[in-house]
Formats: structure tokens, C-alpha cells, sequence
């Protein structure tokens, strides 16, 4: 069975706001990190347990795959999965606990 992957708003501002910081200093890295990003947020509808659980929040619905130095959370629920932030790896992921929770 293939889930359905949809992207919150405020994930979708964590891309374009990582997009436009790694493009000051290379356009063609900026790219592939989006790049990647979204890959593995669409390969989700296939294996989306494959990712770990989010060791702060300890949800067996709530998970992440690492990209590069970026943490892609996403939530389950029934047939969807929402990616709910994208957060830099040396980032408290405390700010972002509500809205990955939702």
C-alpha cells in the first residue's frame, strides 16, 4: 500500500528558507540539498516506518530520515504522511515540538 505524502506550510518554508541560505555561498549545493530532500520525502509513500523515531518526542508516528545535516520530520496518520519540519541537525528541536506534534 502507498501512502499519500503531503507537506505542511511550515515545512515548505523550512526548504525555501534552507534553499536560500545555502545558495549565498552555491547555488548547485542549495539545489541538491532540496533536491534530496524532496526525493526522500516522496520515496516516504513507500517504506514510511523506515525512518527512526524522533528521539525527543518518542511518537511511534512521528519520524525522520536525515538528509545531508537536516532532520525531515514527518507524522502518520492513517494513509498520510505529513512532512511537518525540516530543522538543521545542531538545532533544540524544542520551537518546533507543537507543530510536528499536530
Amino acid at each position: 500500500m502507498d501512502f499519500r505524502v503531503d507537506w505542511s506550510p511550515e515545512a515548505i518554508e523550512d526548504v525555501d528558507s534552507i534553499a536560500t541560505y545555502i545558495s549565498r555561498d552555491s547555488k548547485s549545493y542549495a539545489t541538491a540539498v532540496v533536491n534530496n530532500l524532496l526525493n526522500i520525502a516522496r520515496d516516504l509513500k513507500y517504506s514510511p516506518y523506515r525512518g527512526r523515531v524522533v528521539p525527543e518526542i518518542e511518537d511511534e508516528l512521528i519520524r525522520e530520515r536525515i538528509v545531508y545535516s537536516y532532520r525531515l520530520i514527518y507524522r502518520i496518520k492513517g494513509e498520510t504522511i505529513t512532512t511537518a519540519a525540516v530543522v538543521h541537525d545542531k538545532r533544540l528541536l524544542n520551537p518546533f515540538v507543537r507543530r510536528i506534534s499536530e
